[in-house]
């Protein structure tokens, strides 16, 4: 579906938007801004990475970004994030996407009176910061709690096996994101050129830093997490190893001195003795207090 945000007569640029775009939908917008074919099939490519790239009329970009909530089991690149792809001009911005998309639909609604709408560069630098914003906000947020939370779980509850399904399914978003933003590099790059740079513009290189080292720190944070559970799980498991082998210990000897005295033969002279059988009992007690003794001087017990 095709709308027409802005029009040229009466601003300064051209604004359309396109949802769901076909091959139909470029036939007169190609030949009106000259728009080249490979432009329009990456546009129309689903899974399509960040990237820009410069022709002799227009610029041509592709933005992710992520929406507010993320399903507790989405892992891949399409249901992480959504894709904007732009072309824009000096006199002309066209954008295009597949979902709704919130801050697209808010910049829309601005007053066309509005500092972002008063070219194409301003309102692509607005469209590439919200992007990125879109990112810091699920990681304070969504993101940020979910960590909270399994790192509570971690340390705290004593069944933790359920939740390493939900924490790998967060790592992959993680790591998903990072990919992309390591993409974003490049555009972000492109518009700080010195022919390109202004206060925007370096608020969108804050921006970028910013978000990817908060990235980072998360996938720092979940992996780390990640090593603590094993580790705590291979304490555990130590910890039942280390009860087992005393218990063995302290059983063993008695064991001995049972199957001693449990073989079929005829003359065993302590078979017939009065105090045979006290005798050996106190001698497993005797036995046992020595070894509780000196597991507790080596500080075993």
């Amino acid at each position: 579906m095709i709308v027409h945000i802005l029009t040229s007569d009466k601003h300064n640029f051209e604004w359309i938007d396109i949802t769901n775009p076909t091959l139909e939908d470029f036939k007169e917008l190609k030949e009106k801004y000259n728009l080249r074919d490979e432009s329009i099939r990456d546009c129309l490519e689903v899974g399509h990475l960040p990237k820009i790239e410069e022709f002799e009329n227009y610029h041509f970009l592709i933005i992710r970004s992520t929406p507010e909530t993320l399903e507790e089991e989405s892992d891949t690149l399409t249901e992480i994030t959504d894709r904007v792809s732009i072309f824009y001009g000096q006199n002309f911005i066209i954008t295009t996407h597949r979902s709704h998309i919130n801050f697209l639909e808010n910049i829309k609604k601005l007053d066309p009176k509005s500092k972002v709408l008063t070219s194409s560069k301003s309102l692509v630098n607005t469209l590439l910061s919200e992007a990125l914003k879109s990112f810091e906000t699920l990681i304070l947020g969504n993101m940020a709690t979910k960590l909270d939370d399994y790192e509570e779980v971690v340390f705290l509850h004593q069944k933790r096996k359920p939740f390493l399904k939900k924490l790998y399914y967060i790592k992959r978003q993680i790591d998903v994101i990072r990919s992309i933003l390591v993409l974003y590099k490049d555009i972000v790059d492109y518009f700080h050129l010195p022919e390109y740079k202004n206060i925007y513009t370096q608020d969108l290189r804050d921006l970028f830093s910013r978000t990817s080292t908060l990235y980072r720190n998360a996938s720092e944070n979940t992996a780390q997490l990640l090593n603590i559970y094993f580790n705590i799980e291979s304490n555990h498991t130590n910890e039942i190893m280390r009860v087992l082998t005393i218990i063995s210990v302290f059983f063993m000897p008695l064991t001995f001195i049972v199957g001693v005295y449990g073989m079929n033969f005829d003359i065993m002279p302590e078979l017939h003795w009065r105090y045979g059988y006290p005798i050996v009992l106190g001698a497993m007690l005797l036995l046992s207090g020595i070894i509780y003794f000196w597991f507790k001087r080596k500080k075993w017990l």
